[in-house]
């Protein structure tokens, strides 16, 4: 083959491959499922009505909003947007450490009673509530969780799901012009992990009211996509970042805290039996 041939070939092969990329750039995001219908949240479409698929049997992604989503779940809930870029890769960087997720993992099983019993009294998804736990617990500030961190009113959030003394007011557990007693009361409930994860389902009902939605539709996550978009934005409105989602999604699929929370803990035999 000559040069000019195969220089034509190469300049050919550039101009399809620019083609490609620049269509798929403009190619609009499809959710798994539209949030937005009229004024009101419905976290539903006819297209999840034919099993959530799109072209050539691929499921959009549950973790990707639109921006009229985006700009509605602003205006009814506030949350505002994704990490800033070197937040996001401080996240995956801790994410890597294995003996951190080890701790954490640790710190799972300590709940997992709580997680079990709160699954089954609310009806949602055990193991949504054990990712977000889990994201929770793995990327905690160092000493937070100390009474009298908490109490110096350091931190806004405590306890393993991270929340704070306005769900509770939200919940109707705490008074909005609360007194410095009841607020101390309220920051003890927080630190309490029993406490903290009834509290954690609580907040999760409390959206799913609000959206409208029911607890089933965090069940069977992976096979249904209009209960992936459910979960997604449950997970976006209690975080409030957009690389949230995602990590949850991941960790309702994990292996490990499948075994943490629906697994058997067994004491291993003495090696002289």
């Amino acid at each position: 083959m000559s040069l000019s041939s195969l220089r034509r070939r190469l300049w050919i092969g550039l101009l399809v491959s620019s083609s490609a990329l620049l269509g798929s750039a403009q190619a609009p995001q499809t959710g798994a499922g539209t949030l937005i219908s009229g004024p009101s949240l419905a976290v539903s479409s006819a297209a999840d009505a034919n099993s959530g698929l799109v072209n050539e049997g691929q499921r959009p992604n549950p973790a990707s909003f639109s921006p009229g989503e985006l700009k509605e779940l602003q205006r009814r809930f506030g949350v505002h947007g994704p990490q800033p870029r070197l937040a996001q890769l401080f996240t995956s960087g801790v994410d890597q450490l294995t003996p951190l997720r080890s701790h954490t993992i640790s710190r799972l099983e300590g709940l997992q009673p709580y997680v079990l019993r709160e699954g089954r009294r609310t009806g949602i998804n055990p193991m949504l509530l054990a990712a977000i736990l889990f994201d929770e617990m793995q990327h905690a500030k160092p000493g937070e969780d100390l009474p009298i961190a908490a109490h110096s009113g350091l931190f806004s959030t405590h306890g393993p799901a991270q929340l704070g003394l306005s769900e509770m007011v939200k919940q109707g557990l705490l008074r909005p012009d609360a007194t410095p007693e009841e607020i101390q009361a309220a920051r003890d409930q927080l630190l309490d992990p029993e406490r903290n994860v009834a509290l954690l389902a609580g907040k999760l009902q409390r959206i799913l009211r609000e959206l409208p939605q029911n607890p089933i539709r965090t069940h069977d996550v992976s096979r249904l996509p209009r209960h992936a978009k459910t979960v997604a934005t449950l997970a976006y409105l209690h975080n409030g970042k957009l690389d949230y989602p995602t990590r949850i999604l991941r960790y309702m699929q994990d292996p490990e805290l499948h075994g943490v929370i629906y697994g058997q803990q067994r004491e291993p035999l003495s090696p002289l039996i």
